[in-house]
């Protein structure tokens, strides 16, 4: 049985807490939108950043379900400078679960996340560590946990922490500066 990631036990090591923005770059289905909403509460605020209108949609539907209404849906490219459609550092806290591996400009996405993010922001990315049992990406597309962390470093991310990310995954946290 393949084991993933329950986004609680990264969003506990990550600090996602009332009153925050929090940006899900490459939201997809949503699963780290919808538990930072509960986090963040009535005060905060989640975007849910994607370039699959389809994903965003299902995000919507499973945010007034759940009656989220702190959850904004943002077609966007987090692959373009502004793509994000977010002003220059109003972000808390950013998240790329399963992203990295799906980058063309991986350097951009870096730049963008950089740009969103407050003086005191951090972003936390997950991503796949391995290609196993036909399940995740082809081998080829695997970022390396050591590439991951020099590229966010080369991009003006300092290294916090690895947090908790399952048996096929690693997490990493970064601050902004």
């Amino acid at each position: 049985m393949v084991s993933f990631l329950d986004p609680n036990t990264a969003l506990n090591e990550f600090g996602v807490e009332p009153g925050m923005f929090v940006a899900d770059l490459g939201s997809g289905s949503g699963y780290y939108t919808l538990e930072s909403a509960r986090r963040v509460g009535t005060d905060g605020r989640v975007y849910a950043v994607d370039v699959q209108k389809e994903m965003l949609d299902r995000v919507k539907d499973f945010a007034a379900k759940e009656r989220l209404f702190n959850v904004e849906i943002i077609w966007g490219d987090v692959e373009n400078i502004g793509g994000t459609k977010l002003r220059d550092g109003m972000i808390d806290r950013a998240i790329a679960s399963n992203v990295l591996f799906q980058l063309e400009d991986k350097e951009t996405f870096c730049k963008e996340a950089y740009r969103i993010l407050k003086q005191t922001g951090e972003i936390l990315v997950l991503d796949w560590a391995e290609s196993f049992e036909n399940t995740g990406p082809e081998p080829g597309s695997i970022v390396p946990e050591f590439e991951a962390k020099t590229l966010f470093e080369q991009h003006g991310f300092s290294f916090v922490k690895n947090v908790t990310a399952g048996a096929h995954h690693y997490g990493l946290v970064f601050k902004k500066g």
